[in-house]
């Protein structure tokens, strides 16, 4: 299968990033995109049992890299930083992504703008000082209802679970699906 990869951008022939993203550096970027998501949560889970089974305190329970970086857990620019990956990860690699892999994939973009929308809130209220409803410190919008530490875990389990059924069904794609693809995440067969 040939994939046209060259735009033309000012008179000129360029590569398109995206194109790449999307086609034949699919599987690479999909296995880069899920280590990040898999050490963010690794640091989510790593907190939850230093909470829950180690009976630690909340500011003292700061995940693998928060122990020696304690500002990680802290900053809202670092948090908000991340969702904003995960937006761009999710946004760029998903014209990669046909039939129903597309709609899980979908899903899970979905999840995360409102996530993605619900961290710009706390770094907009922590870069200004007003925070929520009159609160003491940031909070978003569900977290009026939902511990942080708790919906964290959440929201990232709500965005991870459905990209995951989206990888194994774009790896396991139907005939008519392969057809489609441009990738070549699936192999041959």
């Amino acid at each position: 299968m040939f994939y046209s990869l060259r735009m033309k951008s000012r008179g000129r022939s360029a590569t398109s990033h995206l194109a790449l993203l999307t086609g034949p550096r699919h599987r690479a970027a999909l296995a880069m995109f899920l280590v990040i998501v898999l050490g963010h949560w690794a640091e989510h889970v790593v907190q939850a049992i230093q909470i829950y089974a180690f009976g630690w305190r909340i500011p003292d329970a700061r995940g693998i890299f928060g122990m020696p970086f304690p500002w990680l857990v802290t900053s809202e620019v670092m948090h908000y930083a991340y969702a904003l990956v995960m937006l761009i990860g999710l946004v760029a690699l998903r014209n990669g992504f046909v039939g129903r892999s597309r709609l899980w994939w979908n899903v899970s973009l979905g999840i995360q703008a409102w996530h993605h929308v619900e961290h710009l809130l706390l770094l907009t209220q922590a870069m200004t000082g007003q925070y929520l409803l009159g609160r003491t410190v940031p909070t978003s919008i569900i977290q009026l209802f939902v511990p942080r530490v708790e919906l964290h875990l959440f929201y990232n389990g709500m965005v991870f679970v459905p990209m995951v059924v989206a990888m194994y069904l774009h790896w396991r794609p139907t005939r008519q699906e392969r057809s489609l693809m441009l990738c070549t995440c699936a192999g041959s067969g």
